[in-house]
């Protein structure tokens, strides 16, 4: 039977760890945050500034704001979009992420 990594010949490439919350997850090279928390079966990771609604990913692709993580303490970050990298340390993000900036 072919399958999709036979057809492009793909091999498994070695994973390296993040840590979300404390979590240690494996990632794949390429992977975005976004993915890596899916695989990982964890599908909300920011709360709402008004009533702290949990929120995760929504469209996937950079256009809305719900995927919004804190990496490596810098806040605002949207998991869709940046890569997770060795060593990376992503924690939820509550509300604007920023207490200077909450309102």
């Amino acid at each position: 039977m072919r399958s999709p990594r036979s057809l492009v010949g793909g091999t498994p490439v070695a994973a390296h760890e993040i840590t979300f919350d404390g979590r240690d997850l494996p990632a794949l090279p390429g992977q975005s945050i976004a993915a890596v928390l899916w695989g990982a079966g964890i599908l909300a990771w920011r709360t709402t500034r008004e009533g702290g609604a949990p929120r995760g990913a929504f469209c996937g692709i950079g256009s809305c704001f719900d995927c919004l993580v804190t990496v490596n303490g810098r806040p605002n970050q949207r998991a869709c979009l940046v890569p997770a990298r060795p060593g990376d340390t992503v924690t939820t993000q509550e509300g604007t992420g920023r207490a200077d900036l909450a309102v």
